[in-house]
């Protein structure tokens, strides 16, 4: 992780985690905070934490009672906190998903940095590196280090039918499979290797 630095990044993750977790915010961490917590190296250059859709005015109010510097881009899908120079983004939707009870739930609670905290799990995680594939945005290279990392802790079925309309993910998921990664199809694609 990079920001003002790796320590210093990951001082503003459990600060914010802190703050999300005091208001009663439902969260977890995502990204490349999310993957280095379960097992994956340390990266990034800012950390990404998932809220309920419902709960961003209360999570924007409870870092601005904190002391950090909030902001409402025009995108739509995140609101950003900034401790300092480190840059914490909060996302209530990616793509068509609303982060809701169900994703949440799927969470796992785990000592991140020695603050226990939810971390996503590892299919949605994948799910939403795969959607972020475009005509744009074809770098297989990341999703491929995040699932040679995660591997075991992945539901194929699961990212499969939260990919199942980006042709970019297809493709990607061909790739794991052809390279023996994972067994990522489902029995009735006309592209299995076996």
């Amino acid at each position: 992780m990079t920001g003002t630095g790796p320590s210093e990044l990951l001082e503003s993750m459990k600060k914010v985690a802190t703050v999300l977790q005091s208001a009663g915010v439902r969260y977890a961490l995502a990204g490349s905070a999310a993957v280095y917590a379960r097992g994956g190296p340390a990266g990034g250059h800012d950390v990404d934490f998932v809220l309920h859709a419902d709960d961003v005015m209360k999570a924007l109010a409870a870092a601005a009672e904190a002391g950090l510097r909030t902001e409402r881009p025009p995108e739509g899908w995140l609101v950003k906190v900034y401790d300092d120079e480190n840059l914490i983004d909060l996302i209530f939707r990616f793509y068509d998903r609303v982060v809701d009870d169900a994703m949440l739930g799927r969470s796992e609670s785990m000592s991140v940095a020695a603050v226990e905290m939810p971390v996503l799990d590892a299919s949605d995680l994948v799910v939403a590196k795969l959607l972020s594939l475009s005509a744009h945005n074809c770098d297989f290279a990341p999703p491929l280090l995040m699932v040679r990392v995660l591997r075991e802790q992945i539901d194929w079925k699961v990212v499969r039918e939260g990919c199942d309309e980006s042709p970019y993910a297809k493709a990607f998921l061909w790739l794991v499979q052809l390279l023996d990664i994972a067994d990522t199809a489902a029995e009735e694609d006309p592209w299995i290797v076996r």
